[in-house]
């Protein structure tokens, strides 16, 4: 990242700063033990944050994740006229944001192809201004996500929409209008990007097959604070009675259960326990059983919930990864990490994503027994990993490597930062007050 790219983030999210180091450099073998309070989540804040393109009210959302994907976000938000007032106080980060001008032109290239939740600019600025330039998004390269399902939507609804030279010309000259859709798939963005447009479209509009994830339900609720009128919250159908003049919000993110689940699998593998701070059971749906099958035994408390390993040890289980409430595929990596070190044999199935098995090679290099035909990977337990030099290529691979570091024994060097700043909030400090040895650096020697 660039001075001036530097500089720029920090002006629109002032609490963020580049993370010194390229590396990150992990000792395996320390038992994690303590309080690891769970952030807000990364795949509701994001969404949340473009809700405020739909009215000039004033949204203030707490318990906001201290992310770079957040901070970029914040500095889009700013190019298309928002202002941002950030605070620290008893609910964590907050920021307030005002959108009473909205300027669709300025939509930055640079800043789109670094995530991909930018794509919910196609449905918030088309509802709001009725034109948007909006270049391809970008983020983790785990597959073709394409938006086809996006666009098909929108068109539903009335706009007209060209694809040329790499961005996406949709306007709505008459406005967005109420329609039926069913998606072919329950995506989870474009659910989002649908609900986002049909607020402010005029009639009534049922998104069939709509994704369930806890992340849709916050968004749900928080356009609910602001004055949308949808009903099925929660369910496979949501109706939008939509033309409504929306309001401000005060609306709280739901804590991270990516998160939860992979520190769950960081507290099993070292042996150690951990509370983690705002965790809620429920939000890992299948992941919770799944889990408990591998040897990672869950309880829940009143501030949260409690992960160690289970009395009888870590055991190989198969795992298939689908929509909510099956299990998340952003826990596919770091589950792997967990049945690299579990006795037996192991399945596990990706069919949400096609390139989402590359931390596989990474974990190889550390001793794990995994090989991949098509869409699975089958894995037999080693007794433990070793140290070794490995790449992230995703936020969820970094997670998962950092997993694997802190139950490997010896060394562990982590490249690929960016992909653990974009989605984890101070992972290394709340780690370290749990017992981890672990430190960022700009130099290895081997």
């Amino acid at each position: 990242m660039s001075h001036s790219e530097a500089e720029s983030l920090h002006a629109a999210a002032p609490w963020w700063q580049p993370r010194p180091g390229r590396h990150l450099s992990i000792q395996g073998g320390q038992a994690l033990t303590g309080i690891y309070p769970v952030s807000g989540a990364k795949n509701a804040v994001l969404a949340l944050m473009m809700s405020s393109l739909l009215t000039p009210g004033l949204v203030t959302l707490h318990n906001v994740p201290c992310i770079l994907d957040v901070a970029v976000l914040a500095n889009l938000l700013q190019g298309l006229g928002v202002n941002l007032s950030w605070s620290h106080g008893s609910h964590g980060l907050s920021v307030t944001l005002c959108a009473d001008h909205v300027h669709p032109a300025r939509i930055d290239r640079a800043l789109v192809t670094r995530m991909r939740a930018s794509v919910l600019l196609l449905g918030t600025v088309l509802a709001r201004c009725g034109e948007v330039w909006l270049p391809m998004p970008g983020g983790d390269d785990i597959g073709l996500r394409g938006i086809d399902f996006h666009i098909a939507g929108l068109r539903a609804m009335g706009a007209r929409i060209d694809l040329d030279g790499g961005v996406v010309h949709a306007t709505a000259p008459e406005g967005l209008h109420g329609a039926d859709i069913r998606l072919p798939f329950p995506s989870v963005g474009a659910t989002q990007n649908l609900l986002l447009a049909a607020v402010l479209a005029q009639g009534t509009t049922v998104i069939r097959n709509a994704a369930r994830e806890p992340e849709n339900i916050d968004l749900a609720q928080c356009l609910g604070q602001m004055g949308a009128v949808i009903s099925g919250i929660g369910s496979d159908e949501l109706t939008i009675e939509g033309g409504r003049v929306l309001g401000g919000a005060v609306h709280q993110v739901m804590p991270d259960r990516i998160e939860l689940g992979t520190m769950a699998c960081a507290a099993a593998t070292t042996d150690g326990e951990l509370l983690l701070r705002h965790g809620r059971m429920e939000l890992l749906g299948a992941a919770a059983p799944l889990f408990g099958a591998a040897g990672v035994e869950l309880r829940e408390v009143a501030d949260g919930v409690i992960a160690r390993r289970a009395a009888g040890g870590l055991r190989g289980t198969d795992i298939v990864t689908g929509p909510y409430p099956g299990f998340a595929t952003d826990l596919q990596s770091p589950a792997m990490a967990l049945l690299a070190m579990a006795p037996g044999a192991s399945a596990v199935t990706e069919t949400m994503f096609e390139q989402r098995f590359r931390h596989v090679d990474e974990l190889r290099k550390m001793g794990a027994n995994i090989s991949v035909q098509g869409r699975t990977g089958f894995i037999r337990g080693v007794p433990h990993l070793a140290g070794a030099r490995v790449t992230a290529t995703d936020v969820r691979a970094a997670a998962a490597l950092v997993l694997a570091g802190l139950a490997a024994q010896g060394e562990t060097i982590l490249d690929g930062l960016d992909h653990l700043d974009r989605g984890y909030d101070r992972m290394e400090e709340k780690l370290g007050a749990c017992g981890a040895r672990l430190r960022r650096g700009d130099r290895f020697e081997g």
